[in-house]
């Protein structure tokens, strides 16, 4: 029996032994000359052929060895690999690690060489795999068997991503120190040494501490070396750097650079590191159709010819059936400023979020809420006022969304509970309880500047960003399921091989089909009441939002709405939070020049796709009965004026003077129907105004929302 053993066990090493010289007999070095047009990493539209950006082709210059000083060569051996000379190319360590984590499920990184990290960020995927790890393990020792020590070392060194757009440590010396490599200082060396690991983490100017924490272990190690005098070590003091430039770092420099700049920061949150990304030569493939980016950058450029430079834009356009970013457009300049990302108050645009709250709590939208103005509240000490006056003693909650009445939402979030309106805001938007990273680090999520959410909720006083009313309006569009929004869909290697492939997310019913539909059914009055219908009558639900600045001014404007397989959501506004006007000095609304461009965009973007049916009647009868409210009175309202189905030029664009607010004259349509009648098709009202709600008020009281102005209600408008 224990001959059978042994015999057994012999063979298997034998088995394993020729498996092992069968691999690296076939194991192909490929040639490193090849390596640099490897890197370049491309990023596509939707269509996975139309290229949108080249990263990592820019800045890069290949130098010999000798053209690198000894100083900064030793730093990065101490840095990486200081027995580089004497290793046989690998690290069985490493190796044995990586099974070892690869078995308990643990991380495969860690413990390589520089001639495996050269055959990795060279010549391999970025897939973190115990069998990319073993072919890894091949490479290296064939290469180490191939070529020589300074060979491999000198292909290392121009293949490097040391961040700055910086390709290999020529390109590193000339954007850091403004020097050759060949000039470099042990301390510049030491600074370059620290990147590798990881070029924006230890960017000197973006986090000058842990760079230089770092950077003195570096010249410890390299003292330990014995490549560096302890004398010259105690006198070494951290070298200037020179300060970031405008480089692009082949980002596009038009509106498209932010879309590469968030598949970017989507990669990287998948654990792709800057080296694989911007030198790995990645084939990127983006959700953002070409032709719908193409028809946001027009509609915005359009629509905004000849208006005020103060005035910023921004659009999100997203498939409520996978999350997958359509079109984006955050701005002009593919490095400056991303607006779909900045934080503003949403006015009206956040009514359908009470309105669902109502939904969930039994309260059906042919309920009647008491829409009179002023009205006050318990919880303000300023009264709320509907914009221009506008006033309706029992309105439908159908017809209040439609007028966007102040005081109906106010009062409905007062009744239902502002912190659940807040909940199921979050919920439709995946939005943290709290800000984690950034400027609003530990800020609550829609809430005032203490935490607190209060009835304000209901007419936008709480920050939001565009992505976000997007992504929440995609969610009523999806039947209740959110799914989160994303830019990647596919990634390749250069030789094709998939390394990463996402169709989208399964989605979360946040909310019942039930209150989806009925909320759906309360917007789709909206577009017309506001005059953007979208070409050809097709369905659309949509919601227009204006916040007001003080009592005479706006500083930001939405148009957000959506059809089954589009949501876009359109902001307006400035940097600082100043006045919004345009070109003829009338004040900007929702349903003015943000309305126009969102108008524009749907009508192009939707052009030739088949027009989808929205609910024709809500589907939740249960109510808690009338609040507050007289006894129905017939609404009087003016016929609805046509209009036209193609999108306005800009100079149409423009909403009436607010001196045109007051009430025209009336004529008697048929009074709403109570909640126990059949349902009907949402009423089409024409506006008493720039938008029946968007009139700047009076200053109140209520906190500002993460210290954002002071607003009074009756300044949220739609």
């Amino acid at each position: 029996m224990l001959k059978a053993s042994l015999a057994a066990l012999v063979g298997l090493f034998v088995l394993l032994g020729v498996f092992v010289g069968v691999v690296y007999a076939t194991t192909e070095v490929p040639d490193p000359g090849s390596v640099q047009n490897a890197q370049t990493t491309v990023v596509y539209y939707a269509d996975g052929t139309t290229e949108m950006a080249r990263l990592g082709a820019e800045n890069r210059t290949n130098v010999s060895l000798e053209e690198v000083s000894e100083p900064a060569r030793q730093a990065i051996l101490a840095a990486e690999n200081r027995n580089f000379y004497n290793d046989p190319g690998i690290s069985a360590t490493g190796i044995v690690r990586a099974a070892w984590n690869n078995l308990t499920g643990g991380s495969t990184q860690g413990g390589s060489t520089i001639t495996q990290q050269y055959v990795k960020n060279a010549f391999l995927t970025a897939d973190q795999t115990f069998s990319r790890k073993f072919q890894e393990l091949f490479l290296a020792i064939k290469l180490d068997n191939q070529y020589s020590k300074d060979e491999i070392l000198e292909n290392y060194l121009n293949t490097i991503y040391f961040g700055r757009g910086a390709y290999g440590i020529e390109a590193a010396a000339n954007t850091f120190f403004g020097v050759p490599a060949s000039e470099l200082t042990a301390e510049q060396g030491a600074v370059l040494a620290v990147l590798v690991r990881s070029p924006s983490t230890y960017d000197p100017e973006a986090n000058p501490e842990g760079a230089q924490d770092r950077w003195e272990l570096v010249l410890d190690a390299m003292v330990e070396e014995g490549w560096m005098e302890p004398a010259a070590r105690e006198s070494a003091a951290y070298p200037p750097v020179l300060p970031k430039t405008g480089s692009s770092l082949g980002i596009p420099a038009g509106p498209e650079g932010l879309v590469v700049q968030r598949a970017i920061g989507e990669l990287e949150a998948k654990g792709y590191t800057e080296q694989q990304i911007r030198a790995g030569g990645l084939r990127i493939t983006t959700t953002v159709d070409k032709a719908a980016q193409d028809a946001a950058i027009a509609a915005v450029t359009d629509v905004t010819a000849g208006e005020p430079e103060n005035l910023r834009e921004a659009l999100v356009a997203i498939d409520p059936t996978t999350g997958a970013v359509r079109a984006y457009y955050g701005g002009p300049s593919g490095t400056g400023n991303d607006y779909a990302q900045a934080q503003r108050q949403p006015g009206s645009s956040m009514k359908p979020y009470v309105l669902a709250t109502a939904l969930e709590q039994g309260i059906s939208v042919t309920s009647r809420r008491d829409g009179s103005s002023p009205q006050e509240f318990p919880d303000r000490e300023a009264p709320v006022r509907n914009s221009g006056g506008v006033s309706c003693g029992a309105c439908t909650l159908v017809e209040a969304m439609t007028r966007s009445l102040n005081t109906t939402f106010y009062g409905l979030a007062y009744e239902v509970g502002p912190q659940n309106v807040r909940e199921t805001a979050l919920a439709a938007t995946d939005l943290p309880e709290t800000w984690a990273g950034g400027p609003l680090e530990g800020n609550t999520t829609l809430a005032n500047a203490d935490g607190d959410t209060g009835s304000a909720i209901g007419i936008g006083e709480y920050e939001m960003r565009p992505i976000d009313q997007a992504h929440g309006f995609a969610t009523f569009a999806a039947g209740g399921v959110e799914r989160d929004p994303y830019f990647v869909a596919r990634v390749t290697d250069t030789e094709g091989a998939v390394l990463l492939e996402y169709g989208g997310d399964p989605g979360e019913q946040v909310m019942s089909a039930d209150i989806a539909n009925d909320v759906t059914y309360a917007l789709e009055g909206v577009a017309g009441y506001s005059k953007r219908s979208l070409s050809g009558g097709r369905e659309v639900a949509s919601k227009t939002g204006t916040q007001g600045l003080n009592s005479e001014d706006n500083s930001d404007a939405w148009m957000v709405g959506y059809t089954p397989s589009l949501s876009t959501a359109v902001w307006m506004g400035t940097d600082g939070r100043e006045p919004i006007v345009n070109s003829d000095g009338a004040i900007v609304y929702g349903s003015g020049l943000p309305g126009a461009i969102w108008q524009r965009f749907m009508d192009t973007a939707l052009e030739g796709t088949p027009e989808e049916d929205l609910p024709n009647r809500p589907v939740i009868r249960g109510d808690k009965g009338d609040r507050g409210v007289p006894a129905p009175a017939p609404v009087t309202t003016q016929a609805p004026a046509p209009t036209t189905t193609e999108a306005p030029e800009p100079v149409e664009t423009e909403a009436p003077e607010p001196v045109e607010t007051e009430a025209p004259a009336p004529t008697t349509t048929q009074p709403p129907a109570p909640s126990s009648s059949p349902p009907v098709s949402p009423p089409t009202v024409e506006p008493e105004g720039p938008d029946a709600d968007e009139q700047p008020g009076s200053p109140g009281p209520e906190p500002p929302a993460n210290g954002a102005p002071p607003v009074d209600p009756q300044q949220q408008g739609g």
